[in-house]
């Protein structure tokens, strides 16, 4: 058995193993309670198990829920580390303060390009943020793939099937507020997922569908499409090198928080995932890895 317990595959049963249930051997160790971002499971899973393989004392214990779910977790004071692929909320700051005495601490540990994916056969190339507005956001009128001028071969009547994050995800929330803004809404109806990945498997199973999810869960088996801030401004496709520099439109961080500056175990651990060794494994997962500049020294 492994010595991380991950969010992958088991979210939607609501079930979470923790060090313990692993059968890892901890000894006299330590855990690390790791509670989140869904986008970031995988990549926290990997983090998890090399650290553990070069520090077998220490258990990261990795589970989802979204970055919502995470958040909470570091309000109530129930996580070690909360991962968000969104910013934390003022509010949400402020109850923290409020239950610790502490405030919270924000650690970029990568980028994002939030992808907007459609099904392989889809010819859609280009979409405009006032496009996908149009798609997801509520009073928008396009409904079907006629509204952008296109016909999808296999998408019987041509309804556009949209595929959407539940409402405590960070990628829900970062890409409704770049879409239509904050305090906008999305429309009724669409299927909204657990998991990253369940959003691209949907999509390469349905012709009529379009869905958004991390550059970190691209396939194969489906296309995504480059996104322009509006008619006149570049379409730009979701890469590493756009998220690094932000010339992607949904380009976003990644986010580690903690309760106060971290100590201990805990800041050793951050401090590796943000090191050269834990950004290498940022890149094998799809996601854009900190510059040198922003980088930290394992063990400094």
């Amino acid at each position: 058995m492994r010595a991380v317990c991950t969010a992958v595959g088991v979210a939607t049963m609501g079930l979470w193993a923790g060090g313990a249930a692993c059968g890892q051997k901890q000894g006299a160790g330590h855990s690390v309670q790791v509670k989140g971002s869904d986008t970031m499971v995988n990549i926290a899973q990997a983090w998890g198990e090399e650290y553990n393989r070069i520090r077998p004392d220490i258990a990261i214990v990795v589970s989802g829920g979204g970055s919502g779910t995470g958040i909470a977790a570091i309000i109530n004071g129930t996580t070690d580390i909360a991962t968000a692929s969104r910013e934390i909320k003022e509010q949400e700051k402020a109850d923290a303060k409020k239950n610790s005495s502490k405030d919270v601490v924000e650690h970029v540990v990568a980028y994002d390009a939030l992808a907007v994916y459609i099904h392989k056969d889809n010819p859609l190339t280009k979409l405009t943020k006032a496009e996908l507005a149009c798609i997801y956001g509520e009073g928008g009128t396009c409904d079907k793939w006629s509204d952008v001028g296109i016909d999808v071969p296999g998408c019987a009547g041509q309804e556009i099937i949209r595929v959407s994050r539940q409402s405590n995800s960070g990628t829900y929330a970062f890409f409704r507020e770049w879409t239509i803004g904050e305090k906008q809404d999305f429309k009724l109806g669409s299927r909204d997922m657990q998991g990253s990945k369940d959003v691209v498997d949907l999509v390469e199973q349905t012709p009529c569908a379009i869905g958004y999810s991390g550059l970190g869960y691209k396939t194969a088996s489906v296309k995504t499409a480059c996104v322009a801030s509006n008619d006149t401004d570049p379409c730009v496709e979701p890469t590493i090198e756009g998220a690094i520099s932000g010339k992607y439109p949904l380009s976003r961080a990644l986010y580690m928080y903690t309760l106060g500056e971290p100590s201990g175990e805990v800041k050793a651990y951050i401090d590796w995932v943000r090191s050269d060794a834990g950004q290498v494994l940022v890149e094998q997962a799809g996601f854009a890895p900190l510059t040198k500049e922003k980088r930290t020294v394992a063990g400094k």
